[in-house]
């Protein structure tokens, strides 16, 4: 194999050179990772987490393990944009890709990932490691609804989804300009089914308009502003941290509240591939779990205590497989529905 030679020719461990590689599960698997990630010395990511807690997660793994983890951060799309470029290219810089479920899918298709083994995989949240491991979840996106309570008491919030077609909702609601998994989600479990669940955000926009905003942060930002007094889609850390900061935000669920996987894999040329994979671990061992549960992100493993006990059995998970399947469906009719209406 292509990726067991580029490891013999510069004389490191031949830890990865299994039929299956990055899948050994042998007693001494992690003495050997070590042994020939150290070797390698460094890794490079590319992804789409939070900017500002990025450096959380990678300080203590270079200080761990004395791996320098080199990064480049942009939103899914460009990192996405990205991968596949330097794939048709044969550039291969990238170790490790972390970004959203459905973006990592895509560029599974393309036959840029490869299957890879972590003992912590048994602890993530049923069912959500894939038979193929090429992607594995670090964390769910839990999108929310959010408010600001200067301008809207808490008592007079919506309970439902139908109750936002009243009237007193016109001019105060917000949406993310992609968030097509989140409305295809919420529309597919509506009561009726999907075509009643389409109907009504036909309806809502139609009647009372809607503010269509490009990113969950600058959403976040119009919300504390008032700008937009109610923001349909938000994820929870974001609210959760300003809310505890004492910004003048808080946030509640509309059933259902949509969970979309944060995932991780390994570059199928991965320069590194056992440093790739010992930060693969680490990104799923309990330590960096606890602490992504300490930023109020909604971790991945099902053995840390979640910050969002309450969540837990009203989430629907976003189904990637599914949702590439289906996108230019789903991506034509919020459009359709919601941003081209938007007022």
């Amino acid at each position: 194999m292509l990726l067991a030679l580029s490891v013999l020719a510069v004389g490191i461990p031949v830890f990865v050179q299994a039929a299956s590689p990055l899948e050994y599960q042998g007693a001494d698997r992690g003495d050997k990772l070590l042994a020939a990630a150290t070797k390698e010395d460094t890794l490079t990511l590319y992804t789409a987490f939070r900017p500002e807690d990025l450096p959380k997660i990678i300080g203590p793994f270079e200080k761990k393990y004395g791996i320098k983890v080199k990064f480049w951060r942009s939103g899914s799309d460009n990192v996405t944009q990205r991968v596949l470029t330097e794939a048709s290219g044969k550039h291969y810089d990238v170790d490790v890709i972390m970004m959203p479920a459905q973006d990592m899918e895509a560029i599974r298709r393309e036959k840029i990932l490869q299957p890879a083994y972590s003992p912590y995989q048994k602890d993530l949240i049923a069912n959500s490691v894939p038979a193929h491991r090429e992607w594995t979840p670090v964390l769910m996106n839990v999108v929310v609804q959010a408010y600001n309570p200067g301008a809207i008491k808490k008592e007079d919030l919506p309970k439902s989804y139908q109750d936002l077609l009243d009237p007193k909702w016109k001019g105060k609601l917000g949406i993310e300009a992609k968030a097509e998994e989140w409305y295809t989600t919420v529309a597919r479990n509506q009561s009726g089914g999907e075509q009643k669940g389409v109907k009504m955000f036909y309806d809502m926009v139609g009647q009372n308009g809607m503010s269509v905003r490009q990113g969950m942060s600058l959403l976040h930002n119009l919300v504390l502003a008032r700008e937009v007094p109610l923001a349909l889609t938000m994820y929870v850390d974001l609210a959760e941290k300003s809310k505890r900061a004492g910004r003048p935000i808080d946030w509640f669920v509309l059933d259902p509240a949509v969970a979309e996987g944060f995932n991780i894999g390994i570059a199928q040329q991965a320069p590194h591939p056992n440093a790739a994979l010992l930060f693969y671990d680490y990104m799923l061992s309990p330590d960096t779990q606890k602490t992504l549960a300490s930023l109020f992100y909604y971790p991945a493993s099902s053995k840390v205590a979640n910050p969002y006990p309450d969540l837990q059995d009203n989430i629907k998970f976003v189904d990637p497989v599914y949702t590439v399947d289906n996108f230019d469906k789903w991506s034509k009719s919020y459009q359709d529905v919601v941003t081209k209406r938007a007022k």
